[in-house]
């Protein structure tokens, strides 16, 4: 089916997250993680402006720069995305049956940086990407334990400017498919 001028994207069906290598945010990591059960992904481009006020009205604004809100959601928790959303460690140790899988945070771990990207597929053919490029979280973390309830994985933050190479500046994507591609990050 031939690409349409309006994509009909439906049901969020995957999100993706991949760390860097480095602190700069330049280099990403060999491969990414899976968002397990995938619930929501969430986003909106935010700009702070400025106005130049003078003989008493606004005479211009100036923007500081875009960059992009985001929340996800999923259900369960996945160590390994958490780490690389929140930063700090994961140690396996034992043996079967007595495997232990362990995330650590100290309260020197800062947040990192990572990229982002959700599938959603089209009802207008193929399918339809969300991609952030350098996303932080800057809002809560978090999940809850209830009685009855599944765990479900919450974060938010903000998203800038891409320092890799070959998407420099680049804030987000969103990326119409003829036909259904995995996402990848």
């Amino acid at each position: 089916m031939a690409l349409t001028s309006i994509p009909l994207p439906y049901g969020l069906r995957d999100i993706k997250l991949r760390g860097f290598t480095d602190a700069g945010a330049t280099t990403p990591a060999g491969s990414s993680v899976d968002l397990p059960y995938a619930r929501t992904m969430s986003f909106s481009e935010a700009e702070d402006f400025e106005e130049l006020r003078g003989d008493d009205g606004v005479v211009t604004t100036r923007g500081k720069g875009p960059a992009i809100d985001w929340e996800i959601e999923s259900g369960g928790i996945s160590l390994p995305a958490y780490a690389i959303i929140a930063g700090g460690i994961i140690t396996a140790s034992g043996t079967t049956p007595n495997q232990v899988n362990k995330y650590r945070k100290l309260s020197t771990d800062t947040r990192p940086f990572f990229k982002m990207e959700g599938q959603v597929i089209s009802d207008s053919g193929g399918d339809f990407h969300g991609l952030i490029y350098r996303a932080r979280a800057t809002g809560d973390l978090g999940g809850e334990f209830g009685d009855g309830q599944f765990f479900l994985t919450g974060a938010e933050g903000r998203g800038l400017g891409s320092f890799e190479a070959a998407t420099l500046n680049a804030l987000y994507d969103l990326v119409q498919n003829e036909s259904v591609t995995a996402a990848t990050a």
